[in-house]
């Protein structure tokens, strides 16, 4: 296998991978296909009740693998910049070249290319064979054939099963471009090349109006650079690079590509969000990939880095959050509960249709894991429309209202409980007081009563009580955080879970008990567990100064990337599940909240920048603050800040004017299209304050 020697974008093999699993995903944040696989998925099409629901498999047109009458050599790219994969194979005489993307723009088009070229002049007709895999039959959707549509072959279906007893079963409509068996180019042309179309919507009209504007594209020949533009979009918009180790730069430029692939359009799209599941959009039939539901994954893991570049982005995944408030509602009343309990793992309607019932009954940690990504959003944007008119506060207040009802007041000791759970860890089930679990449950209710006090609400005394007195284990003579009461220091734990109470939380501890929890966690936690977990180990240690130390645990993340494609897989073995969107999360976390020191914290935006000896230098692109984007450059003995000019994707209406604020007591206003510089050390972005002393540029 080889990589291109330049664009680390670019990701090159002679030969696909021996286990297709590691195929690469092209998702646009409604569609989702592994290349050359028979099948594809479109987020919100699921088929099965209750726990036995699970994302619609959808037959692919595009299961076509291209095979010249010469031999030649091959070669498969995956181009990051541009989110297309290609099969080119030089022959003699010929240059034939496939090419596969799903529309970044055009949400419901996917699109194969097929290039042919003449090498040397020959009286010969050249022809390559279209190997199609395609069989237009589901085991999850009954497909029936409709009239062609302008020569595209059209069918459609709905799904066997709802989620719930009575619910919607939606439909699905598919054309393409019949797939001819081969391709040839005339004895009298030099290059020719053929477009093929496939369009999935779930109305009739809709993917009509979809594969016309597929044809309308095709014919003006802005159909694969409208969706390069796309992309640019994207790249512009957000960026995380290293001046460093090749595998680490490529690490996270993958990380990136596949994350943002799992987002939806920046653009204003009618087609509601389906949100993010582990495995992503491109896997999620029966029996893999956690069924495509939806996890806390996405609000913990995936959401905190993209949220960081792209409001827009973010406000998907609360809408996602908004437009279940109604199945919540129902997963806490049937348990005999007041308020919201979000599921375990959702999918359209937002009741749960998690496999087990014990999960379903006991991790519900996943309710304070939505509010930390509410609360993210709104110290990123102060954007009080979202919880005024967006539906944000009946989330946030009907979560503070579950915790009222699901916590336990011991007299005793003047406190309370919650009780009968499983933590993040999950070898544990019926444990008390789980660490996390009560922390994240006293997060949000002290947001709820900021919110309150935003919206001037009168909260109920209750969330100021329980958020006061719900308990936090610790151990005064160990100086460390219980993972629970009754927890055995030293024995095994599965994934990450105390250390993420001093990141993403942000519980205050000394410097000895945040160390403590590192050291001890760290040498019980399963090496096989999943991907996710060393990156927090490593932001907790640069957090300490030890960027060495983060890095040595940061290197574990790679036994988890597979070649050539940068697919991840939940285990280091290779098992469990792919492509593993919140394994790529926690590692880009690790880096972006890391070496930066970024902590987006009530009223700044806190940075503390500390660079392992091996990196010479992190760029991060893009980063959104108060309705502004800056572009950041941490070298290893100072910072440079670029403001932006104008301000670009924001959801504030006039951008706030920004102060680089630094602990020492200097500040340096930031201004548009400027760049500043100043020695590498902690401080904060700001509102800039009229009258402050600024340090003179």
């Amino acid at each position: 296998m080889t990589s291109h020697p330049v664009d680390p974008y670019i990701f090159t093999s002679d030969t696909l991978p021996s286990d297709p699993r590691f195929m690469p995903p092209l998702t646009n944040g409604l569609l989702g296909w592994r290349v050359f696989d028979r099948i594809m998925h479109m987020g919100g099409v699921y088929n099965g009740e209750g726990g036995a629901c699970h994302r619609a498999d959808i037959p692919c047109p595009l299961a076509v693998q291209m095979k010249p009458d010469e031999v030649g050599s091959h070669m498969y790219k995956l181009d990051m910049r541009k989110g297309i994969f290609s099969h080119t194979v030089v022959t003699l005489h010929a240059k034939a070249c496939q090419v596969l993307y799903t529309h970044r723009h055009h949400s419901n088009l996917m699109v194969m290319e097929v290039h042919l070229q003449r090498l040397e002049p020959s009286a010969q007709p050249i022809t390559v064979h279209l190997d199609s895999f395609f069989n237009p039959q589901s085991d999850d959707i009954t497909f029936r054939k409709a009239p062609d549509y302008k020569e595209g072959r059209h069918i459609f279906g709905q799904t066997n099963s709802s989620e719930v007893p009575g619910g919607i079963r939606p439909f699905v409509h598919m054309i393409w471009t019949p797939v001819s068996t081969s391709v040839t180019l005339p004895s009298d042309q030099r290059q020719t090349s053929w477009v093929f179309l496939v369009a999935v919507a779930e109305t009739s009209e809709s993917a009509q109006s979809n594969y016309n504007t597929g044809l309308e594209l095709i014919a003006t020949g802005d159909l694969c650079p409208s969706h390069l533009r796309s992309w640019t979009e994207l790249w512009l918009g957000s960026s995380v690079e290293v001046v460093g180790p090749e595998t680490l730069n490529r690490a996270l430029i993958g990380c990136m590509f596949y994350l943002l692939s799992a987002f939806p359009s920046l653009d204003e799209s009618a087609v509601p969000f389906g949100g993010v599941s582990p495995g992503g959009l491109s896997n999620g039939g029966k029996d893999e990939d956690y069924l495509g539901h939806v996890f806390w994954d996405q609000d913990t893991w995936m959401y905190p880095g993209i949220s960081l570049f792209y409001p827009k982005l973010a406000q998907a995944v609360l809408q996602y959050r908004i437009r279940t408030i109604e199945g919540a509602h129902a997963n806490a009343q049937q348990m005999g509960y007041k308020g919201l309990k979000f599921a375990w793992e959702s999918a359209v309607t937002g009741r749960d249709v998690c496999p087990d019932d014990l999960i379903v009954q006991q991790e519900i940690h996943i309710n304070g894991d939505v509010i930390m990504a509410f609360k993210h959003y709104f110290y990123l944007t102060q954007d009080l429309e979202m919880f005024k008119v967006g539906g944000g506060s009946e989330v946030v207040w009907g979560v503070a209202d579950y915790w009222v009802s699901r916590v336990t007041w011991d007299p005793v000791n003047d406190e309370y409980h919650i009780k009968g759970v499983i933590p993040p860890d999950e070898y544990y089930t019926n444990v008390d007081n789980s660490v996390f679990t009560n922390a994240v449950a006293q997060s949000s209710l002290r947001f709820a009563l900021e919110l309150a006090s935003h919206l001037s609400h009168t909260p109920p005394p209750e969330w100021q009580n329980i958020a006061d007195k719900i308990k936090i284990p610790f151990d005064p003579e160990l100086m460390y955080h219980p993972e629970f009461d009754g927890y055995t220091k030293g024995t095994d734990v599965k994934q990450a879970d105390t250390v993420l109470l001093g990141y993403p939380l942000g519980v205050s501890t000394t410097p000895e008990v945040r160390r403590n929890d590192l050291e001890i966690y760290e040498t019980v936690t399963d090496p096989l567990g999943p991907a996710m977990t060393w990156g927090m180990f490593a932001v907790g240690w640069l957090e300490l100064g030890e960027a060495e130390k983060a890095q040595e645990l940061l290197q574990k993340c790679f036994k988890n990337i597979q070649k050539p494609f940068q697919v991840w897989s939940e285990s280091a073995d290779g098992s469990g599940c792919v492509n593993f969107l919140t394994g790529m999360g926690g590692f880009l976390q690790a880096v972006l909240f890391g070496y930066t020191g970024f902590r987006v914290q009530k009223e700044c935006l806190a940075f503390a920048p500390l660079l392992p000896q091996e990196v010479d230098a992190l760029s991060v692109k893009g980063v959104c603050y108060l309705g502004n984007k800056m572009d950041w450059l941490v070298k290893r003995s100072e910072v440079s800040v670029t403001l932006r000019k104008p301000a670009e994707g924001s959801v504030n209406k006039e951008p706030d004017a920004l102060t680089v604020v630094l602990n020492t007591g200097t500040t340096i206003p930031l201004k548009p299209g400027q760049s500043v510089t100043f020695s590498r050390q902690p401080g904060q972005i700001r509102k800039q304050i009229s009258g402050s002393y600024c340090w003179p540029l």
